[in-house]
């Protein structure tokens, strides 16, 4: 790539597009690094589920380690790994919490399933097993029989607010491009990086 657009949502929307057309499962699975108080890492792969010139938006329990960790401390990082195209997308940034309405409106759209799972799941929490999720599987299934699922007050969603946005891009004989994009303001500073 020669050139470069100056805002960076627009080339991980380029990305995100041809990631989706080439990967086979879940282009929008993304690693999310989170830290606790005293700075111990802790990463695992969480589906984005909304982008824009604010951030990238997921969807978890709050009560799970990751929701505790953010509580903590509100930074993480984020990578994308689109093995077929032999790219990665990496963000640091700030996290914020969604609004209550943002929060509402997209859990009004999962599939009720998951909407009951989110009541069920006692998320990084140990359960005796397997048959006790079960049984609050079914608890929650009889309670919200013939009407809507609200959303429990322990779910919602996180944004990432990026100060930092690099795009890295496999080449041959490990001479890789990377191209950074760091905020400054209300704009972004562009740069080229190899290896």
């Amino acid at each position: 790539m020669t050139t470069l657009p100056d805002d960076p949502f627009e080339l991980f929307g380029r990305w995100f597009q041809e990631a989706s057309a080439s990967e086979l499962n879940d282009p929008n699975a993304m690693s999310l690094a989170t830290a606790d108080a005293a700075g111990r890492p802790s990463v695992r792969i969480v589906l984005l589920k909304d982008v824009d010139p604010r951030g990238f938006t997921f969807y978890t329990n709050t009560l799970s380690r990751k929701g505790r960790e953010l509580a903590a401390n509100p930074h993480a990082h984020l990578n994308f790994h689109w093995k077929s195209l032999r790219r990665q997308v990496r963000i640091d940034g700030a996290v914020e919490p969604v609004t209550p309405a943002e929060a509402d409106d997209y859990f009004a759209v999962r599939p009720r399933a998951s909407q009951i799972g989110a009541w069920a799941s006692i998320q990084s929490q140990p359960l005796g097993d397997r048959a006790t999720l079960e049984g609050r599987v079914a608890e929650f299934t009889a309670k919200y029989e013939g009407g809507d699922v609200p959303r429990p007050p322990h779910w919602s969603g996180y944004r990432v607010v990026p100060s930092r946005i690099e795009f890295w891009q496999d080449r041959a004989n490990r001479l890789h491009e990377r191209y950074i994009f760091d905020r400054d303001g209300s704009g972004w500073v562009r740069s080229m990086q190899y290896p």
